[in-house]
């Protein structure tokens, strides 16, 4: 049980590592085909793109540490409800943390900083954030089971058990 549950975590941080990867690739190509800032309005602060996006990353990360080590292993399975609910979660903390950082960065331009949020509701990169989380949690999933149900190496439809 604990090597599942190790396993699981070592797993989820790749998975986190490749959810980043997948944002800012995104990010760029959306930015490239749109012409337009993830961050509109420069006023709200440098840091906000880059806290908005560590913390849907670090939201995806809990959800499957959550995910991978609370579920014994004979019952994961790939589960597209639960990642649905870990993508718009993605996406409601990618949104939130907009306001969050623009309110930290600048107490006296709040309203600034939840307009921004606001804004943030029907933006393309943040649909984004959800939709690649949502991926990346099935991808999370798929690994697992799959991992799980093996029980040891891989074999060759060949191999019989004896053979070692």
């Amino acid at each position: 049980m604990r090597d599942e549950r190790a396993y699981a975590s070592v797993v989820a941080l790749f998975a986190a590592g490749l959810d980043l990867a997948l944002i800012v690739a995104g990010f760029g190509l959306l930015s490239l085909a749109t012409n337009t800032e993830v961050v509109a309005d420069p006023a709200v602060g440098t840091l906000v793109g880059p806290a908005m996006t560590g913390a849907a990353v670090v939201a995806l990360l809990l959800a499957l540490i959550g995910i991978g080590t609370r579920v014994p292993a004979d019952r994961q399975r790939i589960a597209p409800g639960t990642a649905l609910l870990v993508g718009l979660v993605c996406y409601l903390v990618f949104v939130v943390a907009g306001a969050v950082a623009g309110i930290a960065g600048d107490p006296s331009q709040s309203l600034r900083a939840l307009l921004f949020a606001a804004g943030q509701f029907g933006s393309w990169y943040a649909v984004l954030v959800g939709i690649v989380s949502f991926v990346v949690t099935l991808l999370y999933q798929l690994v697992l089971v799959g991992r799980f149900s093996q029980r040891g190496r891989p074999r060759w439809p060949w191999e019989r058990d004896g053979d070692e």
